[in-house]
């Protein structure tokens, strides 16, 4: 599943796709971006939408850790789970900001890339929680971390063609980045992007 993404798109260029949007991200790095690392996600502010830096990797459950260092997890599917539900109300609602994102072809094969096949705006549909404290790297000890993730649904046609099982939920349409930051229910944007929505590309855009 999804674990590399880039976003090339400019703090500028996302201020004036988001009506309102308090800036608080500092100096932006363009990606890629991993697991673990902080990136750029746009959250609910007191009184406006942010652009703010977070961890990538919501809170593991319990019950699938070994030891008391979390890794994280970076994509959600099963949003009947106690674990997530907790989480996927408006207040936790997230737009994170990408160009194109990497599945593993297989083993030795490298990864494929996939864009916008039109060359639109995209977010995944995130979630987020902020001040967590727990220990996500064994050598700096608890840390209270900023997080989110995003959603998966069953593939489109482009994915399913390098990953049959799951694709990140992506949104292309300002009407679907209003609904998601609005509170619809989750449930109902959990799906894949029409075919033909995405291109294969070779390189990260």
């Amino acid at each position: 599943m999804c674990n590399l993404y880039t976003s090339t798109t400019t703090q500028e260029a996302i201020r004036g796709l988001i009506r309102g949007l308090a800036d608080h991200a500092g100096n932006m790095p363009p990606g890629p971006y991993y697991p673990d690392q902080a990136a750029p996600i746009i959250r609910h502010g007191d009184a406006d939408p942010e652009l703010v830096m977070a961890r990538w990797g919501m809170p593991s459950p319990p019950g699938v850790l070994k030891t008391a260092r979390d890794p994280g997890v970076t994509n959600v599917r099963n949003l009947g789970s106690p674990h997530w539900r907790r989480w996927l109300g408006r207040d936790h609602r997230c737009l994170v900001p990408m160009t194109s994102f990497a599945e593993p072809r297989g083993k030795w094969q490298g990864n494929q890339w996939f864009a916008s096949a039109e060359g639109k705006q995209m977010f995944f549909a995130g979630i987020e929680t902020r001040g967590w404290r727990s220990v996500r790297k064994v050598k700096d000890g608890e840390t209270d971390d900023d997080l989110y993730a995003f959603l998966t649904s069953a593939p489109n046609a482009e994915v399913a063609s390098v990953h049959p099982k799951a694709m990140p939920v992506i949104l292309m349409e300002p009407e679907d980045w209003a609904a998601w930051m609005d509170g619809i229910d989750a449930r109902e944007m959990q799906r894949p992007l029409p075919d033909g929505a995405l291109a294969l590309v070779d390189e990260p855009v």
